[in-house]
């Protein structure tokens, strides 16, 4: 909603903002040159350019989701049957950078077992959990797509209801309406809708993550180690975290480490943010207290931190 409030800006200040970039894929001809080129930029650059325009942001980098694509159609629900027109649409999406990125199952026998499409829209907790923990997700998004037509027009409708399941879900549900243009097939409508979920997907991730430069605590924290290892291993997962400005190592044991966290935002937001990075915060019967988590699942690699 604040994209038209980005200043205009000029070749040189563009430049000002670019860190490098590199050549990932190009073809030569004749008379012609074709190439694809990936940008990085300055992070603390990118940040006061926004912060100077008064332009929110996030930065916090979500666990994978993972996405199970319903489709109904006479009264009949398909996941894992063919044709499932919804879930090739989103195999079809094209890969982009994401601070959520969405993880479409491969539709074997493991996951067959795991839940069915009748299971995933009435919400059934273990089985969702238990798909998502084997693909290394956070969260599940249920998307339901119910398909018609518009009686008048006989042009193909669907209507998407998504439901995003899991520990950081926040019980968040959107309802949504597709409807085909005259020359549009169900493929390209159904693409079309898809690539809106995601979107929108990321848009209220965006909004409960939004850096908030307003708000500004400090939390001492009780880290409980086994060996030195431990203590670094948090250290660069902190490291990742936009929400903290530093952390600060006060005390250092055998068993324990204490830090000083000074963070922006408030201390949901803190504890999310810190979840997506596997650190556990939790309120223990004297201090604050953070544990290393374990990513678990098939695709659980940390992902890299994302610049803004």
């Amino acid at each position: 909603t604040d994209y038209g409030r980005l200043p205009r800006l000029d070749r040189g200040q563009i430049s000002d903002l670019v860190k490098s970039f590199e050549v990932e894929e190009e073809k030569t001809s004749r008379g012609r040159y074709l190439a694809t080129l990936k940008f990085r930029f300055k992070p603390k650059a990118v940040r006061r350019l926004l912060r100077d325009y008064d332009i929110r942001f996030a930065e916090t980098l979500s666990k994978p989701v993972l996405v199970l694509p319903i489709y109904e159609m006479a009264g009949a629900l398909a996941l894992w049957d063919d044709p499932n027109p919804w879930r090739d649409a989103f195999s079809r999406l094209e890969k982009r950078d994401s601070l959520v990125p969405l993880v479409v199952p491969l539709g074997d026998i493991l996951d067959i077992a795991d839940i069915g499409a009748e299971q995933a829209v009435r919400g059934d907790d273990a089985r969702l959990s238990a798909i998502a923990r084997r693909y290394g997700a956070a969260d599940t998004l249920v998307a339901l797509a119910s398909y018609s037509t518009v009686p008048s027009r006989n042009l193909p409708r669907v209507r998407v209801n998504v439901s995003r399941f899991g520990p950081v879900a926040q019980g968040r549900t959107f309802v949504d309406r597709f409807t085909a243009a005259p020359d549009e097939e169900i493929e390209a409508l159904l693409l079309r809708a898809a690539r809106s979920v995601t979107i929108q997907v990321e848009e209220n991730w965006k909004l409960d993550n939004h850096l908030r430069f307003d708000r500004e605590g400090s939390l001492t924290v009780a880290v409980p180690i086994t060996r030195l290892e431990d203590w670094i291993e948090v250290k660069k997962r902190l490291a990742r975290v936009a929400f903290i400005r530093r952390s600060d190592l006060v005390y250092l044991s055998r068993d324990e480490a204490r830090a000083e966290l000074r963070y922006i935002g408030d201390e949901e937001q803190l504890t999310l943010a810190l979840a997506q990075n596997d650190l556990v915060l939790s309120r223990g019967a004297i201090s604050w207290v953070l544990k290393l988590g374990v990513a678990e699942g098939r695709g659980a690699a940390q992902p890299p931190p994302v610049n803004p």
